[in-house]
């Protein structure tokens, strides 16, 4: 690769790095969304868990649409190009924030869903497009570290946002004149950044690079054991983790976990999702390869790098004190020894990081007071490594048919719609503490994912 096409691939990875943290600061709003707007319409933990439903449920029609196209006639991206792809996406998420301004002007709650439905269509599409676009943006053999580092991005994204949005939602714009409105300027801004952003994309001169799989007529890829089950392990992964973050505010404001308020408990959603940058970086360096001794040296600065980034972010806003967190170093010193027991084999590092979320989530549902809250927040270090593992060992050995695979990967992202409103109507009958039993029957599938159910017959 000469040093022109060099300087330019590395550009485009750059402005494709913005990509992902946006879409990452827009998705974890959701979580603030879900109290926000079950407390104006005053809704039912089922009725508000129907945010994640529309949002998530559009990753469903969109990859389902592209399934079908890909299945009867060529690949999409193939046809339209990758650039393309992605500025009909961010094109697609701007409609989806600016029909945030005439739903809390008419205060409609299903105006608020369609605009969110309209907004994940986008995200969809910027899924389908935006992440085989970064990994076949320079060689082969580096393609997994460059899409760990945009997903590290993307989760700087999910980290900071539920600190800067509960600050407008809940505290700066609270007093307008219905409470719907306080979402109004803080998606209007969204809305320029995206638009800006789609241009950004068009003036930029993006190597043209094109999807090689081909795309066999006929659903082929379902033959697949291991993939098979692999879509159901990222339906029910992303369906916990997003299940999960949706509940946090309201968890913490039970008065045997903190008895916080929506506007105190909304930063501390950052280490929930803040733990998910860490993993991400760290599985990053357990993957490379550079000798063992190294490997894990650096794997214990960067992770103390980035968790002070978001206690950094934290403190800002609340001005916690250090002592007040040092629970949650239990989890890196957990997580870090997770990934020296996984051994860099995709697999057991899936096994191992399932089955700490199962103990803490007993802690959280049995627990009270510090530790149940710290338990809860410290799932997202163990979430952090699981998209990619199961993305990978999915679509391991599937040939001709890895395209069509990873459209069906990318459809059963829709367990973020469907697990929320089940969590949501097991906390309206039972409450929200025991209602975390919901996500903990996910981990155990996983658990058996990275166990026995990735192996190829």
């Amino acid at each position: 690769m000469n040093t022109t096409s060099l300087q330019s691939n590395r550009f485009s990875l750059s402005l494709l790095t913005s990509l992902f943290f946006m879409w990452g600061f827009i998705t974890v709003l959701n979580d603030i969304l879900i109290p926000h707007l079950k407390g104006v319409f005053d809704l039912t933990y089922l009725e508000a868990m129907l945010v994640q439903f529309a949002f998530f449920g559009a990753y469903f029609i969109g990859g389902f649409g592209y399934f079908l196209i890909s299945m009867f006639s060529q690949d999409p991206i193939s046809k339209i190009g990758y650039k393309n792809g992605i500025i009909i996406g961010l094109l697609l998420s701007a409609l989806g924030t600016i029909l945030f301004f005439p739903a809390a002007h008419f205060q409609i709650y299903a105006f608020f869903l369609a605009a969110l439905f309209i907004l994940g269509l986008g995200f969809a599409m910027l899924q389908i497009a935006a992440n085989p676009y970064v990994a076949i943006l320079g060689p082969e053999d580096s393609a997994s570290s460059r899409l760990n580092l945009s997903q590290g991005f993307n989760s700087f994204g999910t980290t900071i946002g539920p600190i800067i949005g509960g600050y407008f939602i809940f505290e700066y714009f609270k007093n307008v004149s219905n409470g719907a409105e306080s979402v109004v300027v803080p998606y209007l801004v969204l809305t320029g950044m995206l638009l800006l952003l789609a241009i950004a994309v068009k003036l930029a001169k993006l190597p043209r690079l094109v999807n090689n799989n081909q795309i066999v007529k006929g659903a082929g890829a379902l033959k697949f054991k291991h993939l098979r089950l692999g879509a159901i392990a990222i339906f029910l992964y992303v369906g916990a983790e997003v299940a999960i973050g949706s509940f946090l505010i309201s968890f913490l404001g039970l008065e045997q976990i903190a008895g916080l308020s929506e506007a105190d408990a909304s930063p501390f959603v950052a280490f929930y999702w803040g733990g998910a940058m860490i993993g991400r970086f760290l599985g990053a360096i357990s993957l490379s390869r550079i000798n063992k001794s190294k490997k894990y040296i650096t794997m214990f600065i960067v992770s103390l790098l980035a968790f002070s980034v978001v206690y950094f972010a934290v403190y800002l806003k609340t001005g916690l004190g250090f002592q007040e967190i040092l629970p949650y170093f239990l989890f890196l010193i957990l997580n870090y020894l997770a990934f020296i027991a996984g051994s860099s084999m995709s697999g057991k590092t899936l096994s191992i990081f399932a089955l700490a979320p199962i103990a803490l989530l007993l802690v959280g549902i049995f627990g009270a007071n510090m530790w149940a809250m710290w338990a809860i927040l410290g799932i997202g270090i163990f979430n952090s490594i699981m998209w990619s593992n199961i993305f990978t060992l999915a679509i391991r050995g599937l040939g001709d048919y890895t395209s069509q695979g990873s459209s069906i990967l990318v459809m059963f992202i829709v367990g973020g719609a469907i697990l929320p409103p089940i969590q949501g109507a097991f906390a309206d009958q039972f409450g929200v503490q025991l209602s975390f039993f919901v996500p903990m029957l996910s981990y155990v599938y996983l658990a058996y994912y990275g166990w026995k159910g990735h192996l190829q017959k």
